[in-house]
């Protein structure tokens, strides 16, 4: 029978009382964790040694946090303060854990990361697991959990709940724990009003729970992911990677400004496919001949469009959704998507379709306050048409309906960022070669072994050719690396911000040589020499010089170029979290972090901050940072190194310094 409660701290009163001893919990990655129960929880637990606490989870968000007075301080508190509100509840155990400051009995598992926020922690790398998400509730059901803890939604008039944000693997937990012959566990929701309703397989009744908790408000905003800016770089290889998407087949992206940058380019593609078409033949003239974009991919608008597949949904999603990318619909009855496929289908197939069809399906959602609204205020088609599955459905075929989802996700394009690759095709994408995590593998294993067994699927990973890295600009295509996350036997397409190197079925000398293709020029040489070394290359053939001058940041800038001042390709393209005078901000910052990088690089921007003449225009920056009265001899200089920065990016006279 299912119980109701208003109260946090009755909530947890009941779970203490029916769970002896050491207490093992799992709650949801990302935005489905009960971050009020949660630290009410850990609150009551954190100093009772009698009382054990194991916590299961993965991706635990907490804003981040402005220390000192430094620009960085003085940009990140005000914008978080308001992008996140002041009154939102951060994770107590994930804060400790950042630290190193978990009590000896409270232990916190996690298969995914904050990316590159735990670096530094003992605790969290030490307690790591490292998995595939498709792997993560067996992983779950094998510790044997008391209780799961989980955010729901509900929507008014309705009697059942919604998973919402998180259908990925609570139901697989349970069928997991099931299997394995062990009790099942105690299910606890926690309300949240500020969570959209989304139904479907996500929707449940509330007796699936044994205990309802509804906390009086008021309630704190959905943690949001502030949209970054998408670079020269990112806008290429965004470009590039649309040239591989097939109309009328399927799309799985993930998060960043990659994935940013390629929504936008679908998006051009379909909407001003003739500036597109301009944008292309500037970045690549022979771009439209290649071999990949004539036999998998294409450059026209999406007539029949096409199905989302992902193991997350975010705001790339929503803008292709709006513009008519997404919508293809399909349908779970096989015989009616045969049908389909063979081209048999009746007119009363096709009601049916766009009747019960669905366009996009996946497991979890995080993005931007404008992706949740958007969600919330979705008419009742197109959230029918939207739907919140198992990770078990959506990151893999075996074990459910092979041949059904065979013919969903025709011509599926899978498309993950990594960090680095190397000259043999492995990639590297979720820790460093000493061992420490970045992040996680999460679902990029699994999408990109259902590219190879889908029999029109292709796998796309997607990296920036090179870095800046303490004053020095560092290759990512490696010769080697002392950790991968995909293995060269599963290397596919290949992309960065220079070309496509398609990999698949290639022999090693012929992998290196499509990945020196697109490796930046400077790095060129060395890494032939390391292929020779290796025995890798038959014979030392010349490197293509004119590629070498063409794989440069200055060729790419200038080719470019007209379409970032034209708006074509803008900084922020599918919207900003920041303010104008902000974004601003944060490119002069940017440019002041990369000038700073080395001591000699230091005194030289601190000198010409000294000699600089004073420009107007910049008050209200410096308003904005606190930095209009200049109080102490560090704010001055930051306020001199800041007008310098300013400066030397083009930030444009704030309106109310141009009166």
């Amino acid at each position: 029978m299912r119980e109701q409660s208003s109260d946090l701290e009755a909530a947890v009163d009941w779970l203490l009382a029916r769970v002896e001893g050491p207490l093992r919990v799992a709650a949801p990655l990302a935005l489905g964790k009960p971050h009020r129960l949660l630290n009410a929880l850990y609150a009551r637990i954190e100093n009772d040694a009698e009382r054990p606490l194991q916590l299961y989870t993965a991706l635990s968000l907490n804003p981040p946090q402005a220390h000192g007075d430094g620009l960085e301080a003085r940009f990140l508190g005000p914008f978080a303060q308001r992008h996140f509100g002041a009154d939102f509840p951060r994770l107590a155990y994930a804060d400790a854990m950042r630290g190193d400051r978990l009590p000896a009995h409270v232990q916190v598992e996690e298969f995914y990361m904050q990316s590159g926020a735990l670096l530094g922690s003992r605790q969290a790398q030490s307690s790591y697991t490292s998995l595939n998400y498709t792997h993560a509730a067996d992983a779950v059901a094998q510790r044997a959990p008391h209780a799961i803890v989980q955010k729901v939604a509900r929507r008014e008039g309705s009697t059942r709940l919604s998973l919402s944000c998180n259908n990925d693997i609570t139901q697989d937990t349970l069928d997991a724990i099931a299997a394995r012959g062990l009790p099942r566990p105690l299910l606890i929701a926690e309300i949240d009003p500020q969570l959209p309703w989304l139904g479907g397989t996500a929707a449940v009744d509330e007796d699936f729970f044994d205990l309802v908790v509804t906390p009086p408000g008021p309630y704190p905003a959905l943690f949001a992911l502030p949209r970054q800016p998408v670079t020269d770089a990112d806008h290429a290889i965004g470009l590039y990677a649309s040239t591989l998407v097939r109309d009328g087949g399927t799309l799985q992206i993930g998060i960043g400004a990659l994935a940013d940058a390629l929504s936008h380019a679908l998006v051009l593609r379909h909407t001003d496919n003739a500036r597109y078409r301009r944008v292309l033949h500037a970045l690549d003239p022979q771009l439209a001949d290649h071999p990949l974009v004539q036999e998998i991919g294409g450059l026209d608008p999406f007539e029949h469009g096409l199905y989302g597949c992902s193991e997350m949904l975010n705001e790339g999603f929503r803008v292709l959704v709006e513009c008519g990318v997404i919508k293809r619909r399909v349908h779970d009855d096989r015989a009616l998507m045969q049908r389909l496929h063979d081209g048999t289908a009746s007119t009363t197939d096709h009601a049916t379709l766009d009747a019960e069809g669905e366009y996009l399906h996946g497991a979890f959602y995080l993005g931007s306050p404008q992706f949740y609204q958007w969600l919330r205020d979705l008419p009742p088609d197109q959230c029918r048409a939207i739907d919140m599955r198992r990770i078990s459905e959506i990151n893999q075929l075996y074990g459910n309906d092979p041949a059904l989802q065979a013919l969903q996700r025709r011509h599926a394009r899978f498309f993950n960022s990594c960090m680095m690759t190397t000259a043999l095709g492995a990639a590297v994408s979720d820790a460093l070669e000493d061992g420490r995590v970045v992040s996680g593998v999460g679902g990029q294993y699994n999408f990109v072994a259902m590219a190879h067994a889908l029999p029109e699927g292709r796998s796309v990973l997607m990296f920036r050719a090179a870095r800046d890295e303490g004053g020095q600009r560092v290759s990512n295509v490696r010769w080697n690396y002392g950790h991968v996350t995909i293995p060269r036997h599963l290397r596919d397409i290949h992309l960065n911000e220079y070309g496509l190197a398609d990999l698949r079925g290639l022999t090693d000398e012929d992998c290196v040589r499509a990945m020196l293709a697109i490796t930046e020029g400077r790095f060129q040489t060395t890494l032939q020499e390391q292929a020779s070394a290796a025995r890798k290359l038959r014979s030392a053939v010349g490197l293509d010089a004119a590629r070498q001058q063409r794989n440069t940041p200055q060729a790419l800038a200038d080719a470019l170029a007209p379409f970032r001042a034209d708006g074509t390709l803008p900084d922020y393209p599918l919207g900003s979290d920041f303010s104008a005078e902000e974004q601003a901000l944060a490119k002069a910052l940017g440019w002041l972090k990369a000038n700073t990088a080395t001591r000699a690089q230091t005194l030289r921007t601190v000198w010409a901050a000294l000699w600089q003449r004073r420009s107007a225009g910049h008050a209200l920056y410096l308003q904005r940072m606190g930095l209009q009265t200049r109080a102490g001899v560090s704010a001055w200089l930051n306020a001199r190194l800041l007008r310098l920065a300013l400066t030397c990016t083009g930030a444009p006279a704030a309106p109310s310094d141009r009166s």
